[in-house]
């Protein structure tokens, strides 16, 4: 079956089959021959002056023409009408194969640095959500790197790297082949295909790092024994230095700890520096910690003698290696504290938590707000220890550890809460503490109250504006009140603000204790009641026994 649109082309075709009967009826058989003479004629195009030049001839999609006379039958096939369909059939087969690829490259299990998920992003203002996420002053890593912000702090990276090799006297190839070795394993800490090339890659890794660690070391021992200038725009305590700490803070701007361990140790010229970068980045980053504790004089005695003498130990993070500098804080953070290790079922849990993408902050409810238990009768008061997360509730009282707010905590609380999100092998001990204290704080007057009782110190315009930041950091977190260290303090504040008497108490206290008038008044009150009840009780008294 032929469909043909074009009547000359139409009668072309019938010429073309008629000459081909006759000519094959011409031609004599053979009696024992069983194959058939198969001649194959190729239509002849019309003459020049009947074509049509814009036309082309439309087939169905396949057409057959069968010869009786023969055995073999002339089959032809049109070209696809679509080359769009073929392209996309091409797409399709190229995106599973990376799919493959990438399932059978089996990285998952180093992943550690990790792109903040959209869902956390989300705030009432984008731009500020950006800033405590994205750096605005120094990119390390694949996630930011070239950006044309960062192209200024290039130039101080190379700078430092060139600082390197003259006080060491080493070559630069020395750093590009030894991170070269390690190239696939740095990949595997970043989560998703990273667009550069080795080359780009392995000189972004030396770069980053050499700079990083020329930051923790005149952070510890003075950039003067570096041989950088007092006056130096970037290397010397300055203003700047604070934003440069609090960009290197961030979960996307981090570089696999193991990375800096092998610069560290290149420069050092021994093989015995394992733990020392963690060391080196506790006095940077310490000013970030929210709590105005500044590191023990003690600790920081050992810290310098670790410098001088690498074998003497000095350890504050336990026995495990950190992934990057933003888990070395947070170990730090944690130390001696509610456990480093995840709980028995924080995968399950994590994974079922996963399936709801918004928080439901009924879920989130720890405890009342301050405001509410102080009416039960429920104390504050300031416990005395560098350890923020340290809360207690004995005897009706919560002690709660000073917190310092400054202009950094809010990416440093974000941050620590993405990557205790992100990251399965992780407890939610940040997580945790943040939640408590946004159930504790719903107004500028429960900041005023812990103001007073000297438990919170911040440094923004107004008490409103903290209130604010504590209501909105947790606003699209997954969380698990069951899985939290607070939970059992919880329950016990709770118990006690849901006993009535506790509430009846506190009611009598603030209304007729709160200040030294009210307390004479209330006793003055008492007394004149009982001279009053005496009066008439020998009233009474006297008139029914007047005798006596």
């Amino acid at each position: 079956m032929v469909a043909v649109f074009n009547k000359e082309l139409l009668s072309w075709y019938l010429i073309t089959l008629k000459l081909r009967e006759t000519v094959e009826a011409g031609i004599p058989k053979s009696p024992g021959s069983t194959q058939s003479v198969d001649l194959q004629f190729e239509p002849q195009p019309p003459p020049e002056n009947q074509r049509l030049p814009l036309q082309e001839p439309s087939f169905s999609n396949s057409h057959l023409i069968s010869i009786n006379g023969g055995e073999e039958n002339v089959k032809e096939e049109r070209e696809e009408a679509n080359p769009m369909e073929s392209e996309w059939a091409i797409s399709i087969k190229e995106k599973l194969k990376q799919a493959r690829q990438d399932h059978d490259a089996a990285s998952w299990g180093k992943l550690c640095i990790y792109r903040v998920p959209q869902y956390l992003r989300v705030g009432d203002d984008s731009d500020k959500a950006d800033k405590a996420f994205v750096p605005q002053i120094v990119s390390l890593g694949p996630y930011h790197h070239g950006r044309k912000r960062f192209r200024d702090m290039e130039r101080h990276k190379w700078r430092s790297l060139h600082q390197i090799l003259n006080r060491t006297h080493q070559d630069v190839n020395l750093y590009l082949d030894s991170i070269g070795e390690v190239e696939d394993k740095a990949r595997a800490c970043y989560e998703g295909p990273i667009p550069l090339t080795s080359n780009e890659f392995v000189e972004m890794m030396v770069l980053d790092g050499c700079f990083v660690l020329e930051l923790f070391r005149g952070a510890a021992g003075g950039f003067k024994h570096l041989g950088y200038s007092r006056n130096d725009p970037v290397f010397a305590m300055r203003g700047v230095m604070h934003s440069i700490q609090r960009d290197m803070i961030m979960l996307e701007n981090q570089i696999p700890l193991f990375i800096l361990d092998r610069l560290m140790v290149l420069q050092m010229g021994e093989s015995n520096q394992k733990g020392l970068v963690a060391k080196l980045a506790l006095p940077f980053f310490d000013p970030l910690t929210p709590t105005d504790e500044p590191l023990q004089k003690s600790d920081q005695n050992k810290l310098e003698s670790s410098l001088i003498h690498p074998t003497t130990p000095f350890d504050p993070l336990t026995d495990q290696d950190g992934l990057h500098c933003l888990d070395v804080f947070r170990r730090s953070l944690l130390r001696r504290g509610p456990g480093l290790e995840p709980h028995p079922s924080r995968n399950w849990m994590r994974w079922r938590s996963q399936t709801v993408r918004v928080a439901d902050k009924r879920r989130q409810q720890l405890i009342h707000c301050v405001t509410e238990l102080r009416e039960a009768g429920v104390k504050f008061r300031k416990r005395k220890t560098d350890r923020f997360w340290d809360i207690k509730f004995e005897n009706g009282v919560l002690w709660i550890p000073r917190l310092l707010i400054h202009d950094g905590t809010k990416s440093l609380f974000l941050n620590l809460i993405a990557f205790e999100q992100c990251h399965l092998d992780c407890t939610n001990d940040i997580t945790s503490y943040v939640i408590f204290m946004d159930n504790l704080i719903n107004s500028p007057e429960d900041v005023g109250y812990l103001h007073y009782c000297e438990i919170m110190e911040h440094w923004l315009g107004s008490d409103a504006e903290v209130a604010d930041l504590f209501n909105r950091l947790c606003q699209e977190v997954v969380f698990d009140i069951n899985d939290s260290y607070l939970s059992r303090l919880s329950e016990q504040v709770n118990r006690y603000y849901n006993h009535r008497w506790n509430a009846w108490r506190a009611s009598l206290k603030h209304n007729y204790f709160n200040n030294p008038w009210a307390i004479i008044s209330f006793v003055a009150a008492v007394v004149l009641l009982l001279l009053t009840l005496a009066q008439t009780f020998y009233s009474v008294y006297g008139y029914y026994w007047p005798n006596s």
